[in-house]
């Protein structure tokens, strides 16, 4: 049987894309291996039908928490086999390029964002050019590439000369097939108000927390759930207190995503808010995005290029044109209120669910990964 060692930097848990990648392998006949790390506060891994590995750091963030990876990453893929080393976004894809050329393995990478253009390396010129050069030296001899949406494709394609498949992350259709809905009263939430969604496992600075919060002070009859982790979290609970919206606003930490899709389905309006202040953001396109409109929510997000060419070619929600609070509350208000329109854009979420999902995506994996079998 061939193996396929899949490496990705995060801790597992609630990473869909890289699942949903080795469930492909697996079902494609290979050996698949997922590794990663396990941080003091990871959740439990759900049972899969492929092994895990999670490697336990010293450090958890900085220059000592990438190096100690890289190494410890290196190190594995030295000792253990593998037909295809699948590498998961540029933070780990040189201890895959080294082994690939050490042991001639077939190397596969799939980079879910402009890695060198996230807002925390923005303000670090040192550190971004260290990735930069690292990109700028593997990229060109890479063969077999994946990225998320056609923008980010084109950038690398431009900058690189390399051609790189699109598979953009969309959730299985099967999983709202089998899906067993839990009622409100059993999630706790309310049953006499609207519930405006946002989830996310990067709810960071720059992705429009802040605004909806101070949005919620002319939003009425209405719950922000606000589902994930991110750095801005304790300031957004904060802000809560700050501007005395406890009664509209309640957080719910990291949980699985099956448990989170419970909480999903139950949302009138899912929010999507990145701001346009980086290459990263600008050309990002959410998975939020195709989560909402898989649990049959309309979507009310920020004017991004991909992001935009669903919502308008689908309808499957609305945009905002700025970030202001008053503005995303007047668009919150118009939404909740017009039964009608959001009646049709449910409508249409269920449409394009049929034809955006992961097993009509996998596809062009499938073409890529059955030459190596």
């Amino acid at each position: 049987m061939k193996r396929a060692i899949v490496s990705v930097i995060n801790d597992l848990s609630t990473d869909q894309r890289v699942h949903k990648v080795c469930n492909t392998l697996h079902k494609l006949g290979f050996e698949v291996i997922l590794i990663g790390r396990k941080q003091r506060k990871s959740l439990a891994l759900s049972k899969r039908d492929y092994a895990t590995k999670r490697m336990f750091l010293l450090f958890e963030k900085g220059s000592f928490f990438y190096a100690e990876y890289q190494v410890r990453l290196f190190f594995y893929l030295l000792f253990h086999r593998a037909d295809i080393l699948v590498s998961n976004d540029l933070d780990t894809l040189l201890p895959n390029y080294l082994i690939s050329k050490l042991r001639t393995s077939n190397l596969v990478y799939d980079s879910h964002e402009l890695f060198c253009e996230v807002p925390e390396l923005q303000n670090n010129p040192i550190k971004k050019q260290i990735w930069k050069r690292l990109e700028r030296w593997i990229f060109p001899k890479l063969k077999h590439v994946f990225t998320v949406n056609d923008s980010i494709a084109k950038i690398y394609k431009d900058e690189y000369n390399v051609e790189v498949n699109v598979i953009r992350n969309i959730p299985l259709l099967s999983n709202q097939t089998n899906f067993i809905k839990l009622s409100k009263e059993e999630l706790g939430l309310p049953t006499d108000k609207k519930i405006i969604l946002l989830q996310g496992a990067g709810i960071n600075m720059d992705r429009g927390a802040e605004e909806a919060i101070q949005a919620m002070q002319f939003v009425n009859d209405a719950l922000l759930l606000i589902i994930g982790s991110g750095d801005v979290i304790p300031v957004l609970k904060q802000m809560v207190i700050d501007l005395k919206l406890n009664s509209k606003i309640k957080f719910i930490e990291k949980i699985p995503f099956e448990k989170l899709m419970q909480y999903t389905h139950h949302a009138d309006i899912g929010l999507t808010l990145d701001k346009d202040t980086n290459v990263n953001y600008r050309f990002s396109l959410p998975n939020k995005l195709f989560d909402y409109i898989h649990a049959g929510v309309p979507v009310l997000a920020s004017n991004l290029v991909e992001v935009k060419k669903i919502i308008d070619h689908y309808a499957v929600g609305d945009c905002i044109v700025s970030h202001d609070p008053k503005h995303i509350a007047d668009k919150l208000n118009r939404i909740l209120a017009d039964d009608s329109t959001l009646q049709i854009w449910k409508k249409n979420t269920k449409i394009v669910a049929n034809s955006l999902n992961w097993e009509h995506e996998e596809l062009k994996l499938i073409d890529v990964y059955k030459n190596f079998l």
